[in-house]
C-alpha cells in the first residue's frame, strides 16, 4: 500500500494534521437550496418532455429489452458494488488489528457510513412517497396515473417504489470517495469526485432509457448523496486547522550591551 502522510504520521505517533480548507455553508447550502426549489418549481414538464423522447410508441422504452443495459449496467453495477463495499468492510475489519492499516481506519469507517447511508434511504423513501415509475404511468403504456413527488397520489392497488433514484445512488454514493482522500491525496480526490459524479450520470440515463425513473428523480438523488457525503466527513473525518500564535523572539537592539569601563 502506498504510505501518505496519514500514515507517515501515525507510524511517528504525531497528531493528525489539519483537514484542507472546506466551506460548508456554501457546499451544504446549495443542494438544500436546490432541493427547496425543485419542492416549489415542478419538474414535470421537463421529466416528461425527456421521458417522451425515449419512448417508442407501441415498442415502449428504449432500453426496456436491452440486454446489455440489464445485464452489464444495471445488475453487472450493483453487484460490482455490493463487491467494492464488503471490500471496504474487510479492509476496516484488517485495520483493527494490522497497524500498517491503522492510518485508514477513519477514512475506511466514513466510506462505509456514508456510502451505507446514501443507498439505504432509497428503500424508505421509496415506500414513503409511492411515486410511480414512468414505465407504470398511462402516458407511457402503463396503467397508473401521474402525481408529482409533492401532491395527491391517486387511489391504486399498485403504489409507486421510483423516486429517489435507486441505482443512480450505486454511482452518486461514491462522492464518498472525494471527501475520503482529499486531505490526504487531493489529485486522486478529484479524480473519485469526476468518476463519481460520471458513473452516477451513467447508471442515471440507464434507468431512464429502461423507463424506471424521470430525470427529476436521479437530480434528487445526487443532491441527497453529496448532503450526506459531506455531513459525514464533517462528523467523522474533518480536522479544522488548528490557530498557533506566534511567539515573539525579543530582539537585540544595538548599543543595548552593558560597556562600562
Amino acid at each position: 500500500m502506498i504510505e501518505d502522510r496519514f500514515t507517515r504520521m501515525a507510524r511517528r505517533g504525531d497528531s493528525p494534521p489539519a483537514s484542507r480548507p472546506f466551506n460548508f455553508a456554501l457546499w451544504l447550502g446549495l443542494p438544500a437550496g436546490a432541493m427547496t426549489a425543485l419542492l416549489f418549481i415542478d419538474p414535470t414538464s421537463a421529466d416528461f418532455a425527456l421521458a417522451r423522447a425515449l419512448y417508442l410508441p407501441g415498442q415502449g422504452f428504449v432500453g426496456r429489452q436491452s440486454v446489455f443495459l440489464e445485464a452489464v449496467l444495471h445488475r453487472g453495477a450493483r453487484d460490482a458494488m455490493t463487491a467494492f463495499m464488503l471490500a471496504v468492510l474487510a479492509g476496516f475489519i484488517a485495520s483493527l488489528v494490522r497497524r500498517d492499516l491503522a492510518a485508514w481506519r477513519r477514512r475506511l469507517a466514513y466510506v462505509l457510513v456514508a456510502v451505507g447511508l446514501s443507498t439505504g434511504i432509497v428503500a424508505p423513501l421509496k415506500a414513503a412517497t409511492a411515486v410511480q415509475c414512468p414505465w407504470s404511468l398511462a402516458d407511457f403504456g402503463g396503467q397508473e396515473s401521474y402525481s408529482p413527488l409533492v401532491g395527491h397520489r391517486p387511489a391504486t392497488n399498485n403504489p409507486g417504489r421510483c423516486w429517489p433514484g435507486g441505482h443512480a445512488s450505486t454511482g452518486f454514493s461514491l462522492l464518498a470517495l472525494y471527501f475520503a482522500l482529499r486531505d490526504g491525496h487531493p489529485h486522486r480526490a478529484r479524480w473519485m469526485l469526476g468518476g463519481a459524479l460520471v458513473l452516477g450520470t451513467v447508471l442515471s440515463a440507464v434507468r431512464m432509457a429502461q423507463g424506471a425513473h424521470f430525470l427529476s428523480h436521479n437530480v434528487w438523488t445526487l443532491l441527497l448523496d453529496w448532503t450526506i457525503c459531506a455531513a459525514a466527513y464533517r462528523w467523522m473525518l474533518y480536522e479544522p486547522g488548528r490557530l498557533v500564535t506566534p511567539v515573539r523572539q525579543p530582539v537585540a537592539r544595538s548599543g543595548s550591551a552593558d560597556c562600562r569601563s
